[in-house]
Parts: C-alpha cells; structure tokens; sequence
C-alpha cells in the first residue's frame, strides 16, 4: 500500500476528493479543511494499492495539483486493516508488477546527476578494479562491481527512452560518460603513481591472469549476461526489492573493463585497451537494452491489465 498526502487549493478539494473516490484500490480517505499553511489549502490524505498509485498519481499530476498544491508519496511498511485488505483486492494486478513511473523518473533522475559523489564512486570502483586485475584477484573484482553507481544512468537512460524524455537521455548519457571519462583519468593515473611506487609493472598487465583475462576478451556471452542482468535490475527497481541490485552489479564487466582500458593504456598496451572498450560498450548497451524492453513489456502489460479491468467505484 502507498500513502499520499496532498495539499489542495480549497477550490480543487471536492474535485480532487472525487478523483480519489473514484479510484478502484484507494481507502483511508481523509480530509482536513484549511489546515495547511504553505500552501495554503486544505490537506488530502488517502491509502491505496500499490497497483493502482500510478494511475491516481497521474490522474492527479493531470489536475495541475503538483504546481498549484503538493503530491508526496510514501510506502507503508504495516497497514492492518480489512478495507486495506480489499482495496487490494479490488485493485487490478499484483502490487509487485506495478510499476511507479513517477517514482522511477525521480529516482532515476536523482541517480543520473553527474556529481563530486558519483564521480567519486566510480572512480574508487574503477581503480579498486585495477588493483584486482594486476593482481589477478577475482575478490577485489567482485567488491569493484559492487560499489560501482553506474546503473542509476543506465536505467536512467532505460526509463527516459520509454517517456520519450530526451533531456534526461542526455542528461543519463552525460553522467555515463563523463564518469567513467573522469574514473578511467584518474585510474591511469592511479597505475602511473603505484608503477612509480613499484607496487605495479608491466609484466602484470602481460602476464596470463587465468582470472581477470575475461575482462579485455569480449563475446557474445558478454551482452547476453549483460541483457539478463538489465532486466533484473530494472524489476529490481520497478518492484522496489533493491536487494537484487547487488546481483546485477556483480553480474556485469563495466568497471573492471574501464580499469583494464585505463591500467593498460597507461602502459601503452593498446590491444587490451581497445579489447576492455569493447567489453565496456557490450555491457553498457545491454543493460540498456534490455531495461528498455523489460519497462516497455511492463507499460504494454499494464495497460492490458487496465482495459480488461472494468471501472468501477470503490
């Protein structure tokens, strides 16, 4: 269940009130007149199915409430009542298929701002995976993927494309490749300042490394583990069970390919560099890729289940 709470203009109350009303999957309706200050309204509270929050989320964005009042939305973690229970039942679907796309568009684009932070993450991931590729240490490989940011753009990037936003195409696109530019910069120069300390050489980036050597060796199965990965992390989004990301991030070579690209630029190894670009551009496009077509298949989804939903009122 979601919980919203609205500011209204006095004179949208009994409209906006009706809109919820006539909601399938909406309860708990509350109505406090005059209370609110700034703006100045009435506040608006109700409960609704998770199933059916982004049709009245919508329906009240369409209304011109989130510029002349205020829409938040919260999950509610612990609803014990019986008209919750059948709310939930009224509404067409399961509360884990649906999907926000509000809350998507606004996470996604809090997560594809280019920023000292991201930028900082990124390039600690990368250079966390050029100790792990020097050394041939599949651990350190492993805890590189995970602290990586990456796939706010990529969904980002998934998400605008299905909105038909271009601003925040290239607003994704920006903070995806201006990071990993900024990262792999740094990481040359992070092989650059270790090969001074002699804790690198170049006999480490020729060597076999039966662990690593995947990384600068791209195939098909690089874009095919790379497309399933973009799907469950977009369900891991779309169904808010973040847990999964972490699964996705260490499914995929993105980092560890920019940091095999930067250490064995540094050494003028281009063969690797140009065979980690690849394996960089395999992995990117298809976590893009498939994150367009899992919400693509989601929106067709859901707009079949609302047409063979008869409308009713709750």
């Amino acid at each position: 269940m979601l919980h919203l709470r609205l500011i209204t203009p006095a004179d949208r109350t009994d409209d906006v009130v009706r809109l919820i009303e006539s909601t399938v999957g909406t309860t708990h309706l509350v109505v406090l007149s005059g209370v609110a200050r700034d703006p100045v309204g009435d506040v608006v509270m109700c409960d609704v199915a998770r199933e059916a929050g982004d049709e009245l989320i919508g329906a009240l964005r369409e209304t011109g409430l989130d510029r002349a009042g205020s829409i938040a939305v919260d999950d509610i973690g612990l609803s014990l009542s019986e008209r919750a229970d059948r709310a939930e039942e009224d509404a067409p679907g399961e509360g884990a298929d649906a999907v926000l796309w509000e809350h998507l568009a606004d996470a996604t684009h809090e997560e594809s701002t280019l920023n000292v932070t991201y930028v900082a993450f990124l390039a600690v991931a990368t250079m966390l995976a050029a100790c792990g590729v020097m050394l041939d240490n599949a651990i350190l490989i492993v805890g590189a993927m995970a602290v990586g940011p990456e796939f706010g753009p990529l969904a980002g990037i998934s998400t605008a494309l299905v909105r038909r936003a271009p601003r925040l195409v290239w607003r994704s696109l920006w903070a995806l490749l201006a990071g990993f530019a900024a990262a792999m910069a740094l990481t040359a120069g992070f092989s650059w300042l270790l090969d001074t300390l002699g804790l690198f050489e170049k006999s480490m980036v020729e060597a076999a490394r039966p662990n690593t050597a995947f990384i600068w060796k791209p195939d098909w199965m690089s874009f095919v583990v790379a497309f399933l990965a973009g799907i469950a992390g977009t369900l891991s989004l779309t169904s808010a069970k973040s847990g999964a990301l972490i699964g996705v991030a260490i499914s995929v070579t993105t980092v560890p390919a920019a940091a095999n690209a930067a250490v064995a630029f540094s050494y003028r190894d281009y063969s690797q560099t140009w065979g980690s670009s690849w394996q960089l551009l395999a992995n990117l496009g298809g976590i893009v890729a498939a994150g367009t077509l899992t919400l693509l298949a989601q929106k067709a989804f859901w707009a079949w289940q609302r047409e063979r939903t008869p409308a009713q009122l709750t």
